[in-house]
């Protein structure tokens, strides 16, 4: 048997797919047999490749949204079916000991709502909570939705915090003018992503990445070449000052970067 694993290692590092469902079945089969019969080169090409759909780095983490929403464009559906589910990648992480996709599929897994995760859809098969998840791992998932909701709800109290570091400093803008500019926007975030529910309002990176945005408009695509995939931008009336637009960015770089940081505490991974 540990002929025919290693003939799979030559099998699978010619060809390696894009990490889409029908490759994630193909690699993660090898990768259970390659962490039966330790074949540790094999196991690490695999989890190599995983790894580009499941990091561990922010860095790779925007890597991979891009693609998502680079599909979104693409299907015209607003919606992404480039990865596999993220509980299948739990199940897979517990089964052969591969703690480092964790961080990213229960992330992933935080992002669906509650009837995506309880309730059975015909198109997209059975629901999560029929997938054969542990008690630990649903308990795990249940504590950090919670903690990444707080998140988002916190990120967006912050900006409107008339001790906010992005109100101080140098502007062309009169102080009242950039306070008048941050209390309509965290409006405005707060109606979209807490009250309305709008996309994003699951994934607190997103909502950081946005908030970050110039001249964005809640909820109102952009059909400028220059807009990113999957986003919008801020109405005009919210014109920041530039010291503020850039502090703004500056801002909203290091807090992805503390939410990323955070999340094997929101889902108690580090247990």
């Amino acid at each position: 048997m540990q002929c025919a694993v290693f003939a799979y290692d030559e099998l699978l590092y010619r060809n390696f797919g894009k990490n889409d469902p029908a490759d994630f079945r193909m690699v993660s089969g090898i990768l259970r047999l390659a962490t039966k019969y330790l074949v540790d080169s094999l196991r690490t090409k695999a989890l190599v490749h995983l790894s580009k759909a499941w990091p561990t780095s922010l860095k790779g983490w925007d890597a991979r949204e891009d693609l998502a929403r680079a599909d979104e464009m693409q299907s015209g559906l607003g919606i992404s079916n480039i990865y596999p589910s993220p509980a299948d990648v739990v199940i897979l992480a517990r089964e052969v000991n591969a703690p480092s996709l964790l961080h990213s599929a229960f992330y992933d897994l935080s992002r669906y709502h509650y009837t995506q995760i309880f309730e059975q859809d015909d198109e997209s098969g059975p629901s999560i909570a029929h997938l054969p998840l542990s008690n630990d791992d649903m308990q795990r998932l249940a504590l950090g939705k919670e903690a990444s909701q707080h998140a988002i709800t916190t990120l967006i109290r912050s900006m409107g915090s008339h001790s906010h570091p992005l109100l101080l400093g140098h502007h062309t803008h009169s102080h009242r003018s950039c306070r008048r500019d941050f209390s309509e926007l965290v409006a405005l975030a707060t109606q979209h992503y807490l009250f309305d529910r709008e996309r994003g309002c699951t994934d607190p990176l997103y909502v950081a990445e946005e908030l970050g945005q110039p001249l964005y408009d809640f909820g109102q695509a952009s059909g400028a070449d220059d807009a990113r995939f999957g986003e919008s931008r801020r109405s005009a009336e919210v014109s920041e000052c530039e010291a503020c637009a850039r502090a703004l960015a500056m801002w909203t770089t290091r807090e992805r970067e503390r939410m990323w940081k955070m999340i094997p505490l929101w889902f108690r991974l580090d247990v």
